[in-house]
């Protein structure tokens, strides 16, 4: 049993049926950022339960729309102009798969009799709707990822020249080869070439379970060969390349969470709240949609098995939409006046 897990979901771990699930997760060998999502969901929906004084085992309908009703109306630690209260869609959507998968695990295991109180909605894209039109608990609402804009960016680089020489590497890192959290933090020492600035994903850190060599560019190739130097004051083994420097976890490999609240710490000092670990990714492929580079490339880049979920991560800004289509505007005007030119010069003056 991992006991870092049990630290972290003390609640979880206190219900046998939720430990006896979340211990399946863990030896099913999934990526840990998904299996902190499970755990940080299922606390949530458990905290909710033992506040309402419901008996998990035999939730009903009725019950899970309360949880709904507390999802979309409960108060924001972090209020923004746009929403005071309420989680995003995206998060509630993640909620509420993680209670479904979690009735499903108790209905065949016996543990629980009736049906999963969860409805499910059975759309897929591309298929339609499969037997009867069903839909699942709430709207799924599918929204363009928030990017920075230039004046954003430089301002992030004021504040991160303040920051150690790890998380300025990490920071550089992912957004050079558009790495996701879990990703940068298992890098390894052998995972990276520094005479080709090459780096070499491997399967089983990634989400995908797909490995990929991915290149970095000469700035951050400096400040890998810098970080390497000071990396020895903490280790001189082989093995993880980013350990903690706290003196609490010194030497220890650095954590998926100590990189979030790195990240949030530089975004706060900027005044940039939306911006995230996962927000480098994001601008890293919208960049190479912007220099010209096609989808297949992009999505292999990133480590996408299909293009659709490439087309998730790039969209390009209203200003950089404005102006290409200013420039095809303007490219079409010179044509039609060249064949308007071209009418008009067979015309007899006489």
């Amino acid at each position: 049993m991992d006991t870092n897990w049990i630290q972290r979901f003390p609640l979880l771990y206190a219900l046998p049926a939720a430990e006896h699930w979340f211990s399946i997760q863990i030896n099913l060998g999934l990526a840990n950022a998904t299996i902190d999502a499970y755990g940080r969901n299922l606390v949530d929906y458990l905290r909710f339960c033992l506040q309402q004084s419901m008996v998990i085992e035999t939730a009903t309908r009725e019950h899970i729309a309360h949880y709904v009703h507390h999802l979309a109306n409960q108060p924001l630690a972090r209020p923004t102009a746009e929403r005071q209260v309420g989680l995003a869609n995206a998060t509630m959507q993640q909620r509420l798969v993680t209670v479904r998968l979690f009735y499903d695990f108790l209905v065949e295991e016996g543990i629980r009799t009736q049906d999963n109180p969860v409805r499910r909605g059975v759309y897929t894209p591309y298929k339609g709707f499969a037997g009867y039109r069903d839909r699942g608990l709430i709207p799924h609402y599918q929204k363009l990822p928030w990017i920075p804009s230039d004046e954003d960016w430089n301002q992030l680089m004021t504040y991160l020249k303040t920051e150690t020489l790890r998380n300025r590497l990490m920071f550089a890192l992912s957004y050079d080869a558009g790495l996701r959290r879990e990703e940068v933090c298992s890098l390894q020492t052998g995972d990276i070439d520094p005479s080709r600035r090459l780096i070499t994903l491997r399967a089983e850190a990634t989400k995908g379970r797909r490995s990929r060599v991915v290149p970095y560019s000469v700035a951050t190739g400096e400040l890998y060969m810098a970080y390497l130097r000071q990396r020895q004051s903490l280790s001189r083994n082989r093995g993880p390349l980013f350990l903690s420097e706290s003196r609490r976890n010194r030497s220890m490999p650095i954590s998926i969470w100590t990189w979030s609240k790195a990240v949030q710490t530089i975004a706060r000092k900027a005044e940039l709240l939306r911006f995230t670990s996962h927000t480098l990714r994001h601008l890293c492929l919208t960049d190479l949609a912007r220099a010209g580079w096609d989808i297949h490339e992009i999505a292999q880049f990133a480590g996408h098995r299909h293009t659709d979920t490439t087309l998730i991560y790039i969209h390009l800004s209203g200003r950089d939409l404005a102006d290409r289509f200013q420039r095809s505007m303007n490219s079409i005007h010179v044509q039609r006046l060249a064949l308007l030119h071209g009418i008009t010069s067979t015309i007899d003056p006489n």
